[in-house]
């Protein structure tokens, strides 16, 4: 997770960046001699420029010296170059410059799944399903066709033009549109709906700039639906901006209550507190992880945990409790440094040990996966130095990830080898593209909106055969063995894709929400009393 601030001199941010900092704050045995660190390095890079029997780069060896650096330290200090500083901030910032569509390549073609809603290209009427056969003028399909290449054509700045053709079905000539590029919101919440009368669902798959008014927005709009109760899904998000996390928190804390604290040996302890302004203070609260949530996710996570405020629920999370601050070099490259850790309220630092190296730190879920962690949470064993308490007394520990409260185990009793060929080939996404092609406007005649699709369309036997015989075209056979065991996920899976295509991505999720065991766990966690009154939640 990233704080922003200013940035740095090169040589401040290369060597141990102590210069400014109170000489009094700094033991003796830590002051740096110039000449061992500094100099010593730009005499080397004088050196090889003079000398060297070839021509080197040294802005190459400069930042092959800063990497290498950096990896003595943890493995969340990084350097990123210009180019890569641009790319990791985009899906935080919340928004990019370009045309506003959601696109597939289909048979090396640039199939338009979506534009985005108010984006310039809905307001010029393109729409789901068309096809863009031209831009600029040149041909746009074939083998040339990749994501970078539809990127690099149709992202660009604000205000400027690309002219694109477009082939719509029941229409012989292409259609051409001038589209002047905008600024395009890159939403965080990939769904919101309500699960049943009193139970809403927000999965929240990033913490960026937009995320806390996304998520206002969603609690606003199921509290209209009746929503009593909510299920944040946290799943698979890796993180991002501290304080969106802390400004998140404060939605479900009441005031004054500790959301998290940071302190490192050079950054003096910073305690962060709920406000008054809290949308989603009462009710009953489950926050869902795994063990690819991490950072800010675990940061919502231990907040809720340690204040008895809610359930987590899942399994173990990744266990990144480390804070970066990132330094600006003169050529706009990055330095994000870590400066200092977060704790939970109760005290707990959920980092896990990076002692052993950066390969190996990165190797922990496989082993947490081999050693059955992820189908019992049984094979997890916690140390007693680790443990801390909440306000009810109930034990939570540190040292390494949350640890949920309900323990849900890995599911793979719907897996099969065929069922994991089709995703593998894309043939399910496929087949769903194929099968609108020629019927788009038909359904969305017979079906306006996701609740008439969820109860009127029937992904029947034919249907499943259709699917079956196409499959088999393509590459992979029937497999009657792996249809009984993943029939009904294939099922839940098309009808989520179609709906994805003629709605959006939340009702990709409303769809399959049945077959999300985990999910439907939570649901019976919901409404489990005593599960509730034995941690003492204040509803």
């Amino acid at each position: 997770m990233s704080v922003q601030r200013s940035g740095f001199s090169a040589l401040f941010i290369i060597f141990l960046f102590v210069a400014g900092l109170p000489a009094e704050s700094l033991h003796a045995q830590q002051r740096i001699d110039s000449r061992s660190t500094s100099q010593k390095f730009s005499s080397l890079l004088q050196i090889i420029s003079y000398y060297y029997v070839d021509t080197a780069n040294s802005a190459k060896l400069t930042e092959s010296a800063i990497e290498a650096m950096l990896k003595e330290l943890d493995p969340h200090s990084v350097y990123l170059s210009k180019e890569e500083v641009k790319r990791a901030n985009e899906p935080l910032q919340g928004n990019f410059d370009g045309v506003g569509i959601q696109f597939q390549l289909f048979h090396d073609t640039i199939l338009v799944v979506a534009a985005v809603p108010g984006g310039p290209s809905d307001k010029l009427g393109i729409l789901a399903g068309d096809k863009i056969i031209t831009i600029n003028g040149e041909d746009a399909f074939g083998k040339k066709v990749t994501n970078n290449y539809v990127m690099e054509r149709l992202r660009g700045p604000k205000g400027t033009k690309v002219t694109v053709g477009i082939k719509r079905k029941g229409r012989k000539e292409l259609i051409e549109y001038v589209i002047t590029r905008d600024k395009i919101p890159l939403n965080s919440v990939d769904a919101t709906f309500m699960l049943n009368a009193d139970i809403g669902y927000i999965k929240l798959t990033r913490f960026a700039r937009t995320s806390l008014q996304e998520v206002k927005e969603s609690i606003m709009a199921l509290k209209k639906q009746g929503m009593k109760n909510l299920i944040l899904d946290l799943r698979n998000n890796s993180g991002g901006f501290l304080d969106i996390a802390i400004d998140l928190s404060d939605e479900f804390l009441p005031t004054d209550k500790l959301i998290v604290y940071t302190e490192g040996l050079r950054s003096p302890r910073m305690d962060f507190k709920a406000t008054s302004r809290g949308g989603f203070e009462k009710g009953r609260l489950i926050v869902m992880v795994n063990e690819s949530s991490a950072s800010a996710s675990e940061i919502v996570a231990g907040a809720v945990q340690d204040w008895d405020r809610g359930i987590v629920l899942g399994r173990r999370s990744f266990g990144k409790g480390l804070v970066q601050r990132p330094f600006n070099l003169p050529d706009s490259s990055v330095v994000r440094l870590t400066t200092a850790r977060y704790y939970t309220p109760s005290g707990r630092s959920i980092q896990k040990p990076y002692e052993d190296g950066v390969e190996d730190y990165y190797a922990d879920l496989t082993k947490r996966f081999r050693h059955g962690e992820f189908v019992s949470a049984d094979s997890i064993r916690f140390p007693d130095s680790i443990k801390y308490f909440t306000p009810s007394k109930r034990v939570v520990y540190g040292g390494g990830g949350i640890m949920p409260d309900v323990f849900i185990p890995l599911d793979t009793t719907t897996s099969s080898r065929y069922y994991t060929d089709l995703w593998r080939k894309g043939l399910l996404n496929e087949y769903v593209i194929d099968y609108l092609d020629s019927r788009r406007g038909q359904l969305q005649a017979i079906y306006p909106d996701i609740a008439s699709f969820k109860t009127g369309f029937l992904v029947d036997d034919a249907f499943l055969q259709q699917f079956v015989d196409f499959a088999a075209e393509k590459g992979v056979p029937a497999d009657e063995e792996g249809l009984v065991r993943s029939g009904n996920e294939i099922r839940h899976i098309l009808k989520g894709l179609i709906a994805r295509n003629l709605f959006d991505v939340s009702a990709y999720f409303e769809v399959i929400s049945p077959i999300d065991h985990e999910l439907m766990q939570a649901v019976e966690a919901m409404n489990n009393e005593m599960l509730f009154r034995k941690l003492s939640i204040a509803m």
